[in-house]
């Protein structure tokens, strides 16, 4: 792969994730917003997940995704009762990063699925 695809593929990670915590952070504020961040969010990890993952990583990326996809059914709001908005804030921020990673976890086990099906040759 070309350098400038692969400096492509970083620079749409961090931009993600960046994306990802202050919409998280801003709560409500960015509400309004939330479609349009959400469709930013999905194409820059379909980015991700043609451009960054290779053969190698794919089970890791894969079973990285899966624990941050489970942490993000917690009931992080609950936290709220200990430090008021600190629970409803992680879980906002994991919401986002959920969003960021699902389309890549989407396009990685679809190349893994395809290698599967392909076969040795």
């Amino acid at each position: 792969m070309p350098d400038e695809l692969q400096t492509v593929g970083i620079y749409a990670f961090i931009i993600g994730v960046v994306i990802a915590i202050i919409a998280g952070l801003a709560g409500g504020a960015v509400a309004e917003y939330q479609g349009p961040i959400t469709l930013i969010l999905v194409i820059l990890g379909l980015i991700v997940g043609f451009l960054n993952i290779k053969d190698k990583m794919v089970f890791n990326f894969l079973i990285a995704a899966i624990a941050l996809m489970t942490v993000g059914s917690a009931q992080l709001s609950t936290i709220d009762t200990i430090v008021i908005g600190l629970g409803s804030i992680l879980q906002a921020i994991i919401s986002f990063v959920t969003v960021f990673v699902a389309p890549a976890a989407l396009v990685v086990s679809l190349k893994a699925i395809y290698g599967l099906a392909k076969g040795p040759m």
